[in-house]
């Protein structure tokens, strides 16, 4: 499949999905989202984690405005939905995600980056949310997913104030797992997502699609559950084989 807005491959179980719009600061039209979707449905078996960047001096800087259109009412929820779905995929795969962000990650980049499992980022890299000042409401999922990490009242001042977030802060907030050095990012999301790619497959299944549900159950549904996920994964003949394999190197 060849992509106009995407690059992506695949080299010893470490996808690499690039957003290719560089002259447009990596925009996000509605042609790059369903390209994205295309990659996540069409997963083959050989993929064990996918890192996710940006071409260009910018990670992302949202939607692309140029692109945008006056919709009724109707046509904009839908719209929405499909942001909905598309950046689900990135989240909810069973894919282990890792984002290596630099420079901008505005609006909807933000709000396609926090959808991924664990977030490098950049001495440069700041976040940004503009809608106020675009007189919008964000679409893409960060009422929820942006509000889960950094609560909903330091998301209500980032979009009243539209202010930039800077690397550090980021950090401290959860915006971010590690920053490092500028140009550094991408070679730090890759040696995570190696290290990752060494886990069982069923542990970075239920890590990555068990504990976001877990977590908007009540308390007793969520131990249910997490009962549940762990009977699946420690009954497996991987994860047999890797205890055993502990448990003999623990004796030697």
């Amino acid at each position: 499949m060849t992509y106009q807005f995407i690059n992506y491959s695949v080299e010893n179980g470490v996808a690499h999905l690039q957003l290719n719009r560089p002259e447009k600061k990596n925009a996000i039209n509605d042609s790059l989202c369903l390209e994205i979707e295309h990659v996540f449905l069409n997963l083959t078996d050989d993929v064990n984690v996918i890192v996710f960047s940006g071409s260009g001096p910018e990670f992302c800087s949202g939607l692309d405005l140029q692109e945008h259109k006056a919709r009724e009412p109707f046509e904009v929820v839908k719209h929405s939905n499909m942001w909905h779905r598309v950046f689900g995929h990135i989240s909810d795969s069973g894919i282990p995600v890792v984002a290596a962000m630099h420079g901008a990650v505005i609006g909807g980049g933000l709000e396609l980056a926090i959808c991924a499992h664990v977030r490098v980022s950049e001495e440069n890299t700041f976040y940004r949310l503009p809608e106020g000042k675009h007189g919008i409401f964000v679409g893409g999922g960060a009422s929820v997913n942006v509000s889960n990490v950094i609560g909903a009242s330091r998301m209500t001042e980032m979009m009243l104030t539209g202010r930039d977030v800077r690397a550090e802060e980021g950090l401290r907030i959860g915006l971010a797992h590690y920053v490092v050095g500028n140009g550094e990012a991408l070679a730090k999301a890759f040696e995570i997502a190696e290290g990752i790619g060494k886990n069982s497959k069923y542990s970075n299944w239920a890590m990555t699609t068990g504990l976001s549900r877990i977590s908007n159950m009540s308390a007793q549904d969520g131990l249910y559950t997490e009962s549940l996920i762990c009977g699946i994964t420690q009954t497996s003949d991987e994860v047999k084989a890797r205890i055993d394999a502990f448990l003999n190197r623990k004796k030697s």
